[in-house]
C-alpha cells in the first residue's frame, strides 16, 4: 500500500526516551532484552523491515540481508563498522551509517585513564591492597612509571589520537610523537602538540603507546612480536581502537616475559571473551570496551543513530541525507546501475 508507514528494528535496549522518537513516522519494534543473535536469528529479523539500528555486537553481512528485500539503511550505534560488510550492503542498496565525532572526547579520557592506570600500576594495587598484603610494603613496592614529561606514542590520529595528544602535550607536558597513514597539517599538528615519524621510530621511543588506528585487513595484528620487540621493555601499550590490531598472545608473551612493562585493553579480539593469557597477568588492566561509555555520549550516539535512520528512510529535518551516512555515493552509484563494488560491476539494484 501507498501509505504503509515503514517498518523499524532495534537490535537492543538503548535509551528509550531516544529511540522512542522513530515511533513519530515508522512502525517501531524495539527489543526489550539484551540479546545475542545467531546468523540465522539475525536474518529472520531482518526480512521484513525497512531500516535497523543496531549496536557492534551485530555482525550483518551478505547472508545476513540475502532475504531482506525491503532494507533500505542500517544505523550503526558506534564509529568503527567492522561488523558490517560495506560492500555488501552497498551492492544491495542499502544505507549504512555510524555516529563519528559525538564520542571522541569520552574516549579520549578513557585511553588517558587506562595508559595512567597501567603505567602506576593502579588495579594491580588495588588487588594487591584488598588481598590484604599492604603489611609486606617496602619503599620499592608497586614502583611505575611517570607519565608527566615522558614520551607519548600514538599510533593513529584521528580525532580520538588528537584528543590524546592534548591531554599528554598540554596536560601532563609529554613529547608526543605519532605516525599516521598521512600527516597531519602543521596547524594541526602544533595545536596538539604532537611530531610526525615514521612506524619503527615511534615503537622505539614511545614510553606510552597508545593504539587509536581503524581495524582493517592492513592493521591486522600490526602490534606483532616483532613490534613489541622494539618496543622498550619499560614501555606501556594502550590499546583503545580494535582488538584486531594486537596480537594477543605476542603481547601477553612480552608482559609475562619482561619485554614490555604493562598493559591496558579496553578492546580484544574475541569479545566477549578475553584470551586466559590476558587474565592470568598482573600488569595488564583489563576493562570490557567501554571507550564511549558515559551517560551523556552513549545517549548523544543513540540519538546521532536515530538521525541517520530517520533521515535514511527519508524522514526529519534531514530526510535523504544523513548526517553519517557511510556509503552514500556507492549505493547512489548503485541505484542508477553504474556503480562497482568490491572491483565488480554492479547491476541494477534490487530496489
Amino acid at each position: 500500500m501507498a501509505d504503509r508507514r515503514p517498518k523499524v528494528w532495534v537490535s537492543q535496549p538503548l535509551f528509550d526516551d531516544v529511540v522512542e522518537q522513530l515511533g513519530q513516522h515508522f512502525d517501531l519494534t524495539m527489543t526489550g532484552d539484551v540479546t545475542r543473535y545467531t546468523p540465522q536469528t539475525l536474518a529472520e529479523q531482518l526480512a521484513h523491515v525497512d531500516g535497523a539500528l543496531i549496536t557492534l555486537n551485530e555482525r550483518i553481512g551478505a547472508a545476513e540481508i540475502a532475504n531482506a528485500p525491503q532494507l533500505r539503511a542500517i544505523a550503526n550505534v558506534g564509529v568503527g563498522y567492522n561488523n558490517l560488510d560495506i560492500d555488501a550492503l552497498s551492492a544491495a542498496g542499502i544505507l549504512a551509517s555510524n555516529t563519528p565525532d559525538v564520542l571522541t572526547e569520552t574516549t579520549a579520557d578513557l585511553g588517558f585513564a587506562l595508559l595512567m592506570a597501567a603505567a602506576r600500576r593502579i588495579t594491580e594495587s588495588e588487588r594487591w591492597l584488598r588481598d590484604g598484603q599492604w603489611g609486606q610494603w617496602s619503599f620499592q613496592t608497586m614502583l611505575g612509571a611517570d607519565i608527566h614529561g615522558s614520551t607519548l606514542g600514538i599510533l593513529g590520529m584521528g580525532r580520538i589520537g588528537q584528543g590524546i595528544a592534548r591531554r599528554g602535550a598540554h596536560g601532563f607536558g609529554m613529547r608526543v610523537l605519532y605516525h599516521n597513514r598521512s600527516q597531519l597539517p602543521e596547524v594541526t599538528e602544533a595545536e596538539v602538540g604532537a611530531q610526525y615519524v615514521d612506524q619503527d621510530t615511534l615503537l622505539a621511543q614511545a614510553d606510552h603507546l597508545v593504539l587509536v588506528l581503524p581495524y582493517n585487513a592492513a592493521s591486522h595484528h600490526i602490534i606483532d612480536a616483532d613490534a613489541l620487540a622494539k618496543m622498550k621493555p619499560t614501555a606501556t601499550l594502550i590499546n583503545i581502537a580494535r582488538g584486531g590490531i594486537v596480537d594477543e598472545l605476542a603481547l601477553a608473551d612480552a608482559l609475562a616475559n619482561g619485554r614490555l612493562a604493562a598493559a591496558g585493553l579496553d578492546v580484544f579480539e574475541g569479545e566477549p571473551t578475553v584470551r586466559p593469557e590476558l587474565l592470568a597477568l598482573r600488569n595488564i588492566v583489563l576493562t570490557p570496551h567501554i571507550g564511549s561509555a558515559s551517560q551523556a555520549t552513549r545517549r548523544a550516539m543513540v540519538q546521532l543513530a536515530v538521525d541517520n535512520l530517520t533521515a535514511a528512510l527519508g524522514q526529519g529535518p534531514d530526510a535523504g541525507h544523513p548526517p553519517s551516512a557511510i556509503n552514500a555515493d556507492a549505493v547512489a552509484a548503485v541505484k542508477t546501475g553504474g556503480a562497482t563494488v568490491g572491483g565488480k560491476k554492479i547491476g541494477d539494484a534490487k530496489r
